[in-house]
Parts: C-alpha cells; structure tokens; sequence
C-alpha cells in the first residue's frame, strides 16, 4: 500500500509539473511573436463572429496588449468552460472572455485588474408574470453554461439570495434566448450587456427586467497561476487604456 501510495504522489508531482511547465513566459511569447488569447466568441458586444472574423470589446483591449508585447494576437474559440483548463494545460497564454473574477476561478487562475462592471440580469418575455428575482421560484431558467450566471441559479453552494425551479445549460447564450421565445423557457439569466444586446435584436418579444439577480461583477483577463510578468504587463496596458479614455471608447463603439 506504502508503494503504491508513493507511486500515485510521484505520479502527481509529474502531472503538477508538466503542467507548469506549459505555462509560456513572456520571453517565450515574444520569442514566438504571437499571445493566444482564449476565449468563447458567443457573449456580443465582448466576443462574437462578425462573418469569419471574432471581433469585440475583449478583442479590441487583447490587441493591444499583443500590440505593447510586440507581438501578433491568435484567438484561439472554445466552450466557455474550456477556458480555463486550456488555460492550465498551455493551449493559451490569457483568456478574455467577460469572464468574472469571482473567489472560485481564483483558485485556479490569476486576474488582471478590472475592466468592466456587469451585472446578472434576466430575460423574459413581454407577457412574462415574473418581475423579479423572487419569481423565478420553480421556473425554468436558461443560462450559458459555466458562467456566473449558471452557478448563481445552480446555487451548489448555497449562497445565492433567490432559487429556481430548473436550470437548463446551453453552450451559447443566444440558444437559450432562442428557447424563451419558443416558450421553452420561462427566463434567461445572463450578463448585462449581452442581455441588452438580445432584447435589442428582439425588443418586440423580450425585455430586461429592472431589477438584477447579481450586481457589481468585475470583468478581468486570465493569466495561469504565478505568471507575474505577463499579468504585470496586461495591467499595465489596462491603466494606459483607461487613463486615455481609450478603454471607455471601445466599449461605447460597441
């Protein structure tokens, strides 16, 4: 049993350092002369397809970082709950994703300093009886799968003010708004700023509720655990962006 107890932890020490071992250094980004950036190109106006290109708020700030490192920016679209294990396994060197930097995805990752404030809203449609976060008891809610949004209704831990009957995860938040307006669904929880983008495109059908189910979420990119150099260099190109203004243009072009 020692043997194989000793066995199983030798295991795991190589596991653990080839997986550190994959993490790039910023020598070896520039060296390469190309940052990959994660991320989940379904959550408008941060990331979404215009034609055969990702374009968005999150592109735009990747950009310039890649543009401060001196090097090329490759996208790399994967689910959004691929994000972090690409991550950790080395497939890329940050993610920007409207991601929230909540205590769990702390553990795993390190953050930049914000660069947005979100909120969790809801979707419904116009001839909705729930007008609040109270009404969604014994609902059925959409969610994009692995974000806030979903582990807020999930309630695992059970820490979340209001329940929900029913969460049904989708792989792209749109697909979930789709649902609700074929009366699959009775809401969608999602961030702010996509919510508004969907009731936009369907103003006749849906509506944001005023009242938000979470508030004060702060958007941050990603970087793997002890990367202090490439996270010192993606805070530095944050401050430029907000002290210019440049960072406030980006999101109202969008």
């Amino acid at each position: 049993m020692k043997k194989i107890m000793a066995l199983l932890l030798s295991v795991g020490m190589l596991l653990s350092f080839a997986a550190c071992s994959q993490t790039r250094s910023l020598a070896d980004i520039q060296k390469s002369g190309k940052l990959v950036m994660a991320t989940n190109a379904e959550f408008e106006p941060f990331e979404y397809h215009d034609g055969n290109e990702i374009v968005g708020i999150d592109i735009d700030i990747s950009e310039k970082i890649a543009e401060k490192l001196g090097v090329e920016l490759e996208v790399l679209n994967l689910e959004f709950d691929a994000l972090i294990p690409a991550l950790q396994g080395g497939k890329a060197d940050m993610i920007a994703a409207g991601m929230t930097a909540d205590e769990d995805r702390k553990k795993n990752v390190d953050f930049s300093e914000s660069y947005y404030n979100a909120a969790q809203v809801i979707i419904v449609t116009k001839d909705s009886p729930i007008t609040g976060p109270a009404d969604l008891a014994g609902k059925t809610v959409g969610v994009q799968q692995g974000t806030t949004g979903d582990k807020y209704c999930t309630n695992e831990d059970g820490e979340s003010e209001y329940t929900v009957g029913e969460v049904k995860r989708y792989s792209k938040g749109m697909e979930a708004v789709s649902d609700l307006m074929a009366g699959r669904l009775d809401a969608v929880v999602i961030d702010s700023f996509p919510a508004d983008k969907f009731v936009e495109k369907n103003s006749d059908t849906l509506q944001v509720l005023e009242e938000a189910l979470t508030e004060n979420e702060e958007y941050a990119i990603a970087v793997p655990k002890g990367n202090k150099e490439l996270l010192d260099k993606i805070n530095e190109v944050i401050r430029e962006m907000k002290e210019s203004g440049e960072l406030e243009q980006i999101v109202n072009q969008y």
